[in-house]
């Protein structure tokens, strides 16, 4: 029997894992009952009852288990360490807040078992808030027109990767893996599976402006040239500044050695 791991990375989640989790169950139940399941619930350093619900359905579950980090790893660390923990022939992500919707498990599966060593959700419409959905969509263009290497529209992430795929990840060396890259970069087949995100089902999500900046910018740094570029260009004419400069700072010290006192053509 084939088994499918299902990674949920956690943080102050205690009003979504256990229906995370039971909602999960159930399609294992009614649509993949031909399969194994093993869900992997990654909490990042919760500061409410989240551990302890996790502690509880992995005590009533041998199919569920726990990984708790010692302290925050931030939003693309604690994820993607949860993957490598993963044991199964396939290797599903997806939030806890119901926003990657488990109705897409089975679909996945489907395009897994017709050879598609990846199968990814691709957004295409949410209901969260539109000026944060505005601003991914600017951020999603912005970065495929400035990027040597494919970038994946609207793709958080959820979806369906091979073990094949898995073992790859454990390869790599990346202190800050950006997992939406490394599916890009590495080419491995994949299916994108249209869907629209629904309103998270409870409690206060942990995005802002400054986590959707903090990916940004990682992408931008990691698969683009055109930050080292400005860097390397700006500092050409900073050097050539300084330089001119100093040549004009020396020629007036030398031509006014006797009326120039100390230190004023510092302000020049």
């Amino acid at each position: 029997m084939k088994k499918i791991s299902v990674v949920v990375p956690c943080y102050n989640e205690e009003e979504n894992v256990v229906p995370m989790a039971n909602a999960i169950r159930e399609v294992f139940k009614i649509d993949l009952s031909a399969y194994k399941y093993e869900i992997i619930f990654i909490d990042n350093d919760s500061k409410d009852r989240t551990r302890d619900l996790i502690r509880e359905l992995c005590k009533n579950d041998k199919g569920i288990k726990g990984i708790f980090n010692a302290k925050n790893f931030g939003q693309f660390n604690s994820p993607y360490y949860g993957m490598l923990q993963s044991s199964g022939d396939a290797t599903i992500l997806m939030a806890a807040d119901f926003q990657d919707p488990v109705e897409m498990i089975p679909k996945y599966v489907k395009a897994w078992e017709e050879g598609y060593k990846i199968a990814i959700g691709i957004k295409k419409s949410s209901q969260e808030n539109k000026i944060m959905y505005h601003l991914r969509s600017l951020y999603y263009r912005t970065i495929k027109k400035l990027s040597e290497v494919e970038q994946i529209e609207h793709f958080t992430g959820f979806g369906l990767y091979d073990k094949a795929f898995i073992n790859v990840m454990r390869e790599l060396d990346d202190p800050v893996p950006f997992l939406r890259g490394i599916v890009a970069e590495l080419g491995f087949r994949r299916k994108e599976i249209p869907y629209e995100q629904p309103q998270r089902r409870a409690g206060k999500t942990s995005n802002n402006f400054y986590k959707l900046y903090d990916a940004a910018m990682l992408s931008f740094t990691a698969y683009t040239k055109v930050g080292l570029r400005l860097a390397t260009f700006a500092g050409i004419i900073l050097s050539g500044l300084s330089m001119v400069i100093a040549v004009i700072y020396l020629v007036m010290k030398l031509l006014y050695w006797e009326d120039s006192r100390q230190g004023w053509h510092l302000f020049l």
